[in-house]
């Protein structure tokens, strides 16, 4: 489906970053490193960069230079804290299949959960409906500052779709005396909706060919780009036996899947290895509130990676403070985890996994300037953050706080 909505870049701005201790994540650290932003983007990265004429500088010296943090499963500005229903746009329970809804619709940027982000580093979120649909909606890539509207901030419209298995959507239509109210219902309404989508992206097909009038659905159209690969296939499962269904799944309708939350996953952690299917893992600073968090154990991350599985790391936001991210790795690596997958579990990781590794995740030319500057070794938990910028523009700096909006447009 070709959509008429553009996102709209912030202004850019260009900068050198220099003197710190650069870590590019998908390279080696640089001692004493540059990192060149020119107009937004990444130009250069090394020891020995030319600083061109009239680029301000930032001393780093001392410090851990690093590219921003992705944060690949939050509910920024859909599950507003503190208030109450009239923030509460996460899910919309009225028709267990919502795909043609979108999160960008619900987000308000000046939920406070976005300046937590910039506390925590984290410069871009990929935002998402939440679970208690079989099929909750579209996600959207966006960068946690820096816009007067959330067009602004959005750098990639379309990302997923979200959906849900285990306990969640049967409780909702269980309550309701409506289908799904057991995990063989929630199945069948996922099975159903992709059959509909098959059948209508054939009927499409031949209303095409034969030059004939063709009523869209808007549902059905965002099913079709899951199928076709355009979209991925974002589905939320904790429990073990859920995650084998979700497989399952994928493999009968042939689309894109990535397990998000994961929280029991070690037990197949090879299956989900030998089936190239990434978990975007966590909540782990959580109760076991309910029955599919019982095994939730921080450290079946670090069986999930050494099996081999490409992961995450997620607070689910705000179930988790955004600017906490950064803690639950410290936390996985003391638990097992080996720390540089736990740096890219939280870059490079999750920008692969959700096809952003075009514009975030690293500090590699090309890329976007979101650059942020550390006291030092993030992993620690006594370092803080001194810097973000985003597209090259600082947003952040723990001297003056968040930069209000006013002094950016």
């Amino acid at each position: 489906m070709t959509s008429s909505f553009q996102p709209i870049r912030t202004r850019t701005s260009s900068v050198a970053v220099v003197g710190g201790r650069v870590v590019p994540v998908d390279g080696e650290p640089i001692e004493g490193g540059t990192v060149l932003v020119v107009d937004g983007v990444i130009r250069e990265v090394g020891a020995d960069v030319a600083v061109p004429d009239g680029v301000p500088v930032i001393d780093a010296r001392g410090s851990w230079v690093l590219p921003g943090f992705v944060e690949s499963h939050a509910h920024l500005g859909v599950h507003e804290e503190g208030e109450g229903w009239a923030g509460q746009d996460v899910n919309e329970m009225t028709d267990p299949v919502g795909a043609g809804l979108r999160a960008v619709d619900g987000i308000n940027i000046e939920e406070e959960g976005f300046r937590d982000a910039l506390l925590g580093g984290v410069t871009a979120a990929v935002v998402k409906p939440g679970s208690g649909n079989p099929i909750g909606g579209q996600t959207v890539a966006m960068k946690t500052w820096g816009g007067r509207t959330v067009d602004e901030q959005v750098f990639r419209e379309r990302v997923s779709v979200k959906a849900a298995l285990g306990e969640n959507p049967k409780r909702v239509y269980g309550d309701k005396k409506a289908l799904p109210s057991t995990r063989l219902g929630v199945a069948k309404v996922i099975r159903d909706a992709f059959v509909d989508a098959e059948n209508y992206r054939a009927r499409r097909e031949h209303a095409l060919a034969e030059g004939k009038p063709f009523d869209r659905d808007l549902t059905l159209e965002t099913l079709v780009a899951v199928l076709d690969g355009e979209l991925i296939w974002d589905q939320h499962t904790h429990r073990h036996d859920d995650i084998a269904t979700a497989i399952r799944l994928a493999e009968e309708f042939g689309y894109r899947l990535v397990v998000n939350h994961g929280t029991d996953g070690a037990r197949i952690a090879d299956v989900l290895a030998e089936k190239n299917v990434p978990v975007i893992f966590g909540p782990m600073f959580t109760s076991r509130s309910k029955v599919e968090l019982r095994d939730r154990d921080i450290a079946n991350l670090a069986r999930l990676a050494e099996a081999g599985v490409l992961v995450a790391i997620t607070t689910d936001a705000p179930v988790v403070p955004i600017n906490f991210l950064v803690h639950q790795a410290s936390l996985a690596v003391k638990e097992g985890l080996d720390r540089d997958v736990a740096l890219r579990a939280l870059t490079v990781n999750p920008a692969q996994i959700l096809g952003l590794d075009d514009r975030v995740g690293a500090l590699r030319p090309g890329l976007d300037g979101d650059v942020v500057v550390w006291d030092g070794d993030p992993l620690d938990v006594f370092s803080r953050v001194q810097r973000v910028l985003i597209t090259g523009t600082e947003v952040y700096s723990a001297e003056h706080g968040v930069h209000e909006r006013s002094e950016r447009f």
